[in-house]
Protein backbone atom coordinates (compact mmCIF):
# COMPACT_ATOMS: atom_id res chain seq x y z
CA UNK A 1 0.00 0.00 0.00
CA UNK A 2 1.35 3.34 -1.47
CA UNK A 3 0.48 6.53 1.27
CA UNK A 4 0.83 9.45 -0.50
CA UNK A 5 2.63 12.61 1.42
CA UNK A 6 -0.15 15.61 1.90
CA UNK A 7 0.58 18.43 -0.43
CA UNK A 8 1.65 22.00 1.39
CA UNK A 9 -1.91 23.64 0.83
CA UNK A 10 -3.35 20.36 2.42
CA UNK A 11 -0.34 21.01 5.16
CA UNK A 12 -1.13 24.86 5.36
CA UNK A 13 -4.60 23.77 5.69
CA UNK A 14 -4.52 21.31 8.56
CA UNK A 15 -2.21 23.73 10.55
CA UNK A 16 -4.60 26.90 10.12
CA UNK A 17 -7.39 24.69 11.60
CA UNK A 18 -5.14 23.43 14.44
CA UNK A 19 -4.47 26.95 15.76
CA UNK A 20 -8.08 27.88 15.51
CA UNK A 21 -9.05 24.69 17.40
CA UNK A 22 -10.19 25.20 21.19
CA UNK A 23 -7.76 24.57 23.84
CA UNK A 24 -9.78 22.08 25.49
CA UNK A 25 -9.92 19.43 21.92
CA UNK A 26 -6.44 18.01 22.27
CA UNK A 27 -7.82 17.29 26.44
CA UNK A 28 -11.15 15.64 24.25
CA UNK A 29 -9.50 13.27 21.43
CA UNK A 30 -7.17 11.92 24.42
CA UNK A 31 -9.67 11.21 26.50
CA UNK A 32 -11.26 9.21 23.55
CA UNK A 33 -8.24 7.37 23.42
CA UNK A 34 -8.19 6.68 26.51
CA UNK A 35 -11.46 5.15 26.41
CA UNK A 36 -10.64 3.48 23.38
CA UNK A 37 -7.64 2.06 25.03
CA UNK A 38 -10.11 1.08 28.26
CA UNK A 39 -12.33 -0.68 26.43
CA UNK A 40 -10.27 -2.67 24.19
CA UNK A 41 -8.31 -3.91 27.17
CA UNK A 42 -11.69 -4.23 29.54
CA UNK A 43 -12.09 -7.99 31.01
CA UNK A 44 -14.29 -9.83 28.58
CA UNK A 45 -16.12 -11.74 31.74
CA UNK A 46 -16.90 -8.63 33.49
CA UNK A 47 -17.40 -5.54 30.92
CA UNK A 48 -17.92 -2.07 32.27
CA UNK A 49 -21.44 -0.51 32.05
CA UNK A 50 -21.95 1.10 28.46
CA UNK A 51 -23.83 3.95 30.33
CA UNK A 52 -21.09 5.15 32.38
CA UNK A 53 -19.32 5.94 28.58
CA UNK A 54 -21.99 7.59 27.63
CA UNK A 55 -22.28 9.69 30.52
CA UNK A 56 -18.98 10.41 30.64
CA UNK A 57 -18.83 11.13 26.91
CA UNK A 58 -22.07 14.13 27.35
CA UNK A 59 -20.13 15.34 30.31
CA UNK A 60 -16.85 15.95 27.88
CA UNK A 61 -19.52 17.23 25.03
CA UNK A 62 -20.73 19.77 27.19
CA UNK A 63 -17.85 21.10 28.29
CA UNK A 64 -15.99 21.57 24.89
CA UNK A 65 -19.23 23.17 23.97
CA UNK A 66 -18.79 25.93 27.53
CA UNK A 67 -15.69 26.48 26.27
CA UNK A 68 -16.30 27.58 23.09
CA UNK A 69 -19.29 29.76 24.07
CA UNK A 70 -16.52 31.30 26.00
CA UNK A 71 -14.77 32.31 23.40
CA UNK A 72 -17.41 33.47 21.35
CA UNK A 73 -18.53 35.74 24.54
CA UNK A 74 -14.57 37.12 24.51
CA UNK A 75 -14.56 37.62 21.19
CA UNK A 76 -18.29 39.59 21.39
CA UNK A 77 -16.72 41.57 24.60
CA UNK A 78 -13.50 42.47 22.36
CA UNK A 79 -15.32 44.12 19.69
CA UNK A 80 -17.81 45.99 21.67
CA UNK A 81 -14.91 47.18 23.43
CA UNK A 82 -13.20 48.68 20.22
CA UNK A 83 -16.84 50.04 19.63
CA UNK A 84 -16.61 52.03 22.74
CA UNK A 85 -13.19 53.12 22.13
CA UNK A 86 -14.13 54.47 18.58
CA UNK A 87 -16.88 56.12 20.48
CA UNK A 88 -14.37 57.70 22.66
CA UNK A 89 -12.35 59.20 20.43
CA UNK A 90 -14.67 62.66 20.32
CA UNK A 91 -13.06 63.30 24.17
CA UNK A 92 -9.68 63.80 22.34
CA UNK A 93 -8.66 67.51 22.93
CA UNK A 94 -11.30 68.27 25.44
CA UNK A 95 -11.28 69.12 28.93
CA UNK A 96 -12.32 66.91 31.72
CA UNK A 97 -12.75 66.60 35.26
CA UNK A 98 -12.07 63.18 37.29
CA UNK A 99 -12.86 62.02 40.31
CA UNK A 100 -9.60 61.28 41.32
CA UNK A 101 -7.54 64.00 42.85
CA UNK A 102 -4.53 62.86 40.95
CA UNK A 103 -3.50 65.02 37.58
CA UNK A 104 -0.35 64.40 35.17
CA UNK A 105 2.10 66.95 34.44
CA UNK A 106 3.65 67.39 30.94
CA UNK A 107 7.17 68.89 30.40
CA UNK A 108 6.76 72.79 30.43
CA UNK A 109 3.01 72.18 31.35
CA UNK A 110 1.17 72.95 33.95
CA UNK A 111 -1.44 70.77 36.13
CA UNK A 112 -5.34 71.61 37.56
CA UNK A 113 -7.56 70.71 40.07
CA UNK A 114 -11.01 71.77 40.48
CA UNK A 115 -11.91 71.90 44.44
CA UNK A 116 -15.21 71.99 46.71
CA UNK A 117 -16.07 72.14 50.72
CA UNK A 118 -19.47 71.95 52.42
CA UNK A 119 -19.03 75.15 53.93
CA UNK A 120 -17.07 78.50 54.17
CA UNK A 121 -13.74 77.89 55.58
CA UNK A 122 -11.45 80.60 57.54
CA UNK A 123 -8.62 79.17 55.93
CA UNK A 124 -7.31 76.38 52.96
CA UNK A 125 -3.84 74.99 52.72
CA UNK A 126 -3.24 73.31 49.32
CA UNK A 127 -0.22 70.85 49.10
CA UNK A 128 0.93 69.49 45.48
CA UNK A 129 2.21 65.74 46.08
CA UNK A 130 4.22 63.73 43.53
CA UNK A 131 3.69 59.79 43.41
CA UNK A 132 6.59 59.14 46.14
CA UNK A 133 4.36 61.47 48.80
CA UNK A 134 6.93 64.61 48.46
CA UNK A 135 5.14 67.95 48.67
CA UNK A 136 6.23 69.46 45.41
CA UNK A 137 4.71 73.23 45.95
CA UNK A 138 2.27 74.65 48.70
CA UNK A 139 -0.21 77.54 48.20
CA UNK A 140 -2.89 79.52 50.02
CA UNK A 141 -6.51 79.26 48.32
CA UNK A 142 -9.11 82.01 48.72
CA UNK A 143 -11.28 80.67 51.96
CA UNK A 144 -13.68 83.06 50.43
CA UNK A 145 -15.63 80.54 48.04
CA UNK A 146 -16.68 76.80 48.78
CA UNK A 147 -15.58 75.81 45.50
CA UNK A 148 -13.26 76.86 43.30
CA UNK A 149 -10.03 75.95 40.61
CA UNK A 150 -6.47 75.28 41.58
CA UNK A 151 -4.13 75.51 38.52
CA UNK A 152 -0.30 75.18 39.37
CA UNK A 153 2.46 76.08 36.81
CA UNK A 154 4.69 72.90 37.31
CA UNK A 155 6.68 74.46 39.38
CA UNK A 156 8.29 73.56 42.78
CA UNK A 157 8.79 75.52 46.27
CA UNK A 158 12.29 76.14 45.05
CA UNK A 159 11.42 77.54 41.84
CA UNK A 160 12.87 74.70 39.15
CA UNK A 161 10.62 72.96 36.90
CA UNK A 162 9.07 69.87 38.35
CA UNK A 163 9.24 66.48 36.60
CA UNK A 164 6.53 65.04 34.32
CA UNK A 165 3.92 62.80 36.28
CA UNK A 166 1.69 62.16 38.16
CA UNK A 167 0.95 65.18 40.59
CA UNK A 168 -2.16 65.29 43.43
CA UNK A 169 -3.44 68.12 45.20
CA UNK A 170 -4.41 67.97 49.26
CA UNK A 171 -6.16 70.78 51.03
CA UNK A 172 -6.43 71.31 54.51
CA UNK A 173 -9.48 73.41 55.38
CA UNK A 174 -10.76 74.64 58.73
CA UNK A 175 -13.24 77.21 60.02
CA UNK A 176 -13.18 79.59 62.11
CA UNK A 177 -13.28 77.53 64.93
CA UNK A 178 -10.16 75.47 64.18
CA UNK A 179 -12.17 72.12 63.31
CA UNK A 180 -11.03 70.96 59.94
CA UNK A 181 -13.24 70.61 56.60
CA UNK A 182 -13.82 67.67 54.83
CA UNK A 183 -12.21 68.68 50.92
CA UNK A 184 -13.24 67.24 47.69
CA UNK A 185 -10.48 67.30 44.91
CA UNK A 186 -10.80 66.33 41.50
CA UNK A 187 -8.09 66.14 39.06
CA UNK A 188 -8.76 68.61 35.49
CA UNK A 189 -6.78 67.62 32.53
CA UNK A 190 -6.71 67.37 28.51
CA UNK A 191 -7.11 64.08 27.06
CA UNK A 192 -4.84 63.25 24.47
CA UNK A 193 -5.35 59.22 23.73
CA UNK A 194 -7.97 56.45 24.20
CA UNK A 195 -6.30 53.68 25.65
CA UNK A 196 -7.26 49.36 26.23
CA UNK A 197 -7.01 48.74 29.69
CA UNK A 198 -6.73 44.89 31.36
CA UNK A 199 -10.69 43.31 30.40
CA UNK A 200 -11.04 45.51 28.11
CA UNK A 201 -11.82 48.37 30.53
CA UNK A 202 -10.78 52.20 28.38
CA UNK A 203 -8.45 54.62 29.56
CA UNK A 204 -7.86 58.33 29.27
CA UNK A 205 -4.40 59.31 28.43
CA UNK A 206 -4.77 62.69 30.76
CA UNK A 207 -1.63 64.72 31.18
CA UNK A 208 0.91 61.55 30.81
CA UNK A 209 -0.82 59.82 33.06
CA UNK A 210 -3.72 57.30 32.71
CA UNK A 211 -6.83 56.87 34.40
CA UNK A 212 -10.26 55.11 34.03
CA UNK A 213 -12.86 56.08 31.79
CA UNK A 214 -15.12 55.19 34.73
CA UNK A 215 -13.97 58.28 36.79
CA UNK A 216 -15.51 60.81 34.38
CA UNK A 217 -17.26 63.56 36.27
CA UNK A 218 -17.41 66.05 34.07
CA UNK A 219 -16.48 66.63 30.13
CA UNK A 220 -16.02 69.88 28.95
CA UNK A 221 -14.93 71.87 24.93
Amino acid sequence: MTINAPSSAATATAVAATQTKPAFSPDFNMFLKLLTTQMQNQNPLDPMDTAQYTSQLVQYSQVEQSMQQTGLLKDVLARLSVNDMTQMTGLIGREVEMSSPATGLTAGGSSAWAWSLPHSAAAIRGEVVDRSGRIVATATLDPASTSGRFTWDGKSADGNTAAPGAYTLRLTATDATGNSLPATVHGVGLVTEILAGPGGALLLGVGGVTIPATALVRVSA
